[in-house]
């Protein structure tokens, strides 16, 4: 009996293969979608939340590897029910894996720091963001000085002042409904006597809060609008506090420009 089982064992393999595929993929899926729960719920460290991510990509490359080679080793011995169970596990091992692996290649091709102004030299100082800060326990905002001015400036060269022909107060008002406009943003403050803006933003995943502060100043016949973007949490930001400082400047210049 033993080894008649075995032997149906080894003819079912197909079958077997297609539904080890799946439960690599379930497990994935699983790993994926509570590793940011965990953290919003308090259970554990934002740094657990991305080892377990690491896990979803492992368990994620195992169902893409199992389907794979079962489809094209088993092929002639699956019926459509294993076929499309194996295919489904394909199709999910490959996309539950990307989403990890774009995590840690964007980490490697931006430098590890989260605070990124358009005036190295004199950025825009953060007032009303502070207590929200402070109850998160987040990083300080106290800003590193050279060496962090010297990472920004060689990885993202382009960010830098917006000097306009508007007033100050010209300016400060369409900064204003420019940062209103902006999808996303929650407007903490605005003081258009001292021209500062200050906003913040969470990510859809992990629900990270970036705090954004704008600066409107008169400069000679025009004005001068400086901006800076800085996480919470983490040393890296993968980028994000650059793109939204060009998203917003963007934007701004085109209702300017109208």
């Amino acid at each position: 009996m033993p080894a008649i089982a075995r032997e149906l064992s080894y003819m079912n393999w197909p079958h077997s293969g297609a539904l080890l595929g799946a439960s690599f993929a379930v497990m994935a899926v699983l790993l994926l979608a509570i590793s940011p729960v965990g953290w919003l719920a308090g259970w554990w460290h934002y740094s657990f939340a991305f080892r377990l991510m690491a896990a979803s990509a492992v368990a994620a490359s195992a169902a893409a590897i199992v389907s794979l080679l079962t489809l094209v080793m088993g092929w002639s011995e699956l019926n459509v029910h294993d076929v499309m169970i194996a295919g489904v596990a394909l199709a999910l091992g490959v996309a539950l894996a990307y989403v990890p692996w774009q995590y840690n290649r964007t980490l490697g091709a931006v430098p590890r720091i989260h605070d990124i102004t358009t005036d190295t030299d004199n950025p825009p100082p953060f007032a009303a963001v502070l207590p929200a800060r402070a109850a998160e326990q987040a990083a300080t905002v106290v800003y590193e000085g050279p060496q962090l001015a010297r990472l920004q400036k060689t990885a993202y060269p382009d960010v830098v002042p917006l000097q306009v022909r508007s007033t100050a107060a010209e300016a400060f008002e369409r900064a204003l409904e420019t940062a209103t406009a902006m999808p996303g943003w929650t407007i903490v403050a605005s003081e258009p006597s001292a021209g500062r803006i200050e906003a913040s933003q969470r990510s859809r995943w992990f629900r990270f809060t970036d705090d954004i502060v704008i600066r409107v100043s008169a400069e000679g016949s025009g004005s001068r609008i400086d901006m800076r973007s800085t996480s919470r949490q983490g040393r890296s930001d993968f980028g994000v506090n650059a793109a939204r400082i060009r998203s917003y400047m963007t934007a701004l210049k085109q209702r300017i420009g109208g």
